[in-house]
């Protein structure tokens, strides 16, 4: 007697040979189900480089199952959802069976169980065994904790994993942490040759893919001309070889750097293959720690790198799915003004928002920094909707996904969720973009100007920002040294700033 008919989805950020959803296959009763929903591309306004980017691989990664001899079915360009066209397969071939690895999504996992209550299906929802810690393992860590720091985590991860630690469970180097070592500014007269990350030509695949973004989507955001993305696990590990041989020795010192026409910087580039599943996290750790002591880098760079996957990726990906969906409609200050619309154009007179969003327009990427301190301060000083901030994001950026964008918008950049798991609001002034770029140089508002006509719109907001919320600040050890040099303003100043303030936020889309 023949087995039920299983179906296996594998979404869009999946696409691992070795995906739990693949485990046990049996080629002759189970089939792979992969769509290109039209819907995932338009419920948030995507950039044309993520759409392409997602397709790219996906038909790359089909094209290997095939040459693998899974059956699959494989449905291009459908204006149907996800869940609508797998509900659509499933009633077409009378499947008792679905497997599948858990979305990135929450969205997207509670509509696949819906469905399967309804139809009666057998759900097998595995979780995701491409990250160092499992929902179950990040619950129990965080049970019971009023504070819940990501350098605690991150420790726990080091020990549990061997990581960066000696056989006595101490840390290389005898301290957990060398961020201070890793918050440089390039000098004063540049930041010199930078060795370019490999970029890759779009093959035949990918110029189809590009073709059919540019007809199909024209009215998206962003660029595809500069299109040069890794679509395959073997341009990916060509990428993360070429990253650790060339470019990680300078990644940590000048990691939170900015400069103009230096769109990425020593970054890795790596996040876009990481988060489609095209790298596993473990093989990249790996990979620097083999850089490390071949090549005798610092183990600050080698740290501060290894924190971020080890650490904040695997932590946000924890809270997201422990503070869903209440992340998502978290709003800590009330804001309720609207993205200004130059946030989707980059014309605007404030020169760092117009380098870092029109970067973000032709590559679909910004670093950490640009994200953070840039785009996410000005909107948390602006006052911005967070629901609207956090779109802005998951849809312009190529290797944004909920689970890594959403907790890194609203509970770093916002502060939504009023510290859930971050210390302070992170918000500066103009002084510190001038600090850490050579933004300002070529700007007509001036950083250290607080308030009037040539006064920076960053530093308005940021002291108007701390005169709103004296109190709050006041009340931590973290903030109360931001809100001491408000003592250092007259109140006639600290009014002035307030009423400019107002100006400015009435009239965001002038900036």
């Amino acid at each position: 007697m023949t087995s039920p008919k299983r179906l296996v989805l594998i979404l869009g950020d999946q696409l691992d040979l070795k995906s739990a959803a693949l485990h046990n296959f049996h080629h002759e009763t189970d089939e792979v189900f992969m769509v290109e929903s039209m819907h995932e591309a338009q419920y948030v306004w995507s950039h044309q480089a993520k759409i392409a980017l997602f397709l790219s691989a996906m038909r790359h990664f089909a094209q290997t199952l095939k040459s693998l001899h899974y059956p699959i079915s494989y449905i291009r360009s459908t204006p149907l959802s996800i869940v609508d066209a797998l509900k659509e397969r499933i009633q077409q071939e009378k499947i008792t069976h679905l497997i599948c690895v858990e979305p990135g999504e929450w969205r997207l996992k509670q509509e696949i169980e819906a469905l399967a209550n309804k139809l009666g299906l057998q759900l097998e929802m595995r979780e995701d065994e491409h990250f160092f810690c499992s929902h179950q393992e990040f619950t129990d860590w965080a049970a019971g904790k009023k504070e819940l720091r990501l350098e605690y985590f991150y420790r726990l991860m080091r020990k549990t994993h061997q990581i960066l630690v000696d056989a006595d469970g101490n840390p290389e180097g005898g301290q957990w942490n060398f961020d201070q070592d890793n918050r440089k500014p390039y000098p004063k007269k540049g930041p010199g040759i930078i060795e370019e990350p490999i970029l890759f030509e779009p093959d035949t695949i990918t110029q189809e893919v590009i073709a059919f973004v540019k007809k199909t989507y024209p009215k998206h955001p962003g660029s595809l001309e500069a299109f040069r993305w890794p679509v395959t696990r073997e341009q990916a590990l060509e990428a993360l070889n070429y990253f650790v041989d060339y470019r990680l020795r300078n990644f940590g010192v000048f990691q939170d750097a900015m400069w103009t026409d230096t769109p990425y910087g020593w970054h890795s580039m790596l996040s876009s293959s990481l988060n489609l599943k095209l790298l596993n996290p473990r093989e990249v750790i790996s990979a620097v720690i083999n850089a490390w002591k071949k090549y005798s880098l610092d183990l600050s760079t080698v740290e501060g790198f290894i924190r971020q996957i080890l650490g904040w990726r695997e932590f946000v990906r924890g809270m997201y799915y422990l503070d869903m969906p209440k992340m998502a409609q978290d709003n800590y200050y009330q804001h309720q003004r609207s993205l200004p619309k130059w946030y989707w154009s980059g014309q605007t007179n404030m020169a760092c928002m117009k380098d870092a969003i029109g970067q973000t327009l032709r590559y679909g990427y910004a670093h950490h920094i640009q994200r953070l301190m840039v785009t996410g301060n000005f909107a948390l000083l602006a006052e911005i909707l967070p629901s609207q901030v956090c779109d802005w994001y998951l849809a312009i950026y190529v290797d944004a996904i909920e689970w890594v964008e959403l907790p890194n918008t609203a509970g770093m950049a916002l502060f939504a969720n009023g510290g859930r798991f971050t210390s302070k609001p992170y918000i500066a002034s103009g002084a510190y973009i001038k600090r850490m770029s050579n933004y300002c140089g070529s700007c007509q508002y001036k950083p250290d100007v607080r308030f009037g006509d040539n006064a920076c719109p960053v530093t308005t907001l940021y002291w108007n920002f701390l005169i709103k919320h004296r109190t709050q600040f006041e009340a931590s050890p973290r903030t109360r040294l931001m809100t001491a040099n408000l003592k250092r303003i007259s109140d006639e100043d600290q009014s002035s700033i307030t009423k400019h303030a107002k100006q400015l936020l009435n009239h965001l889309n002038d900036l």
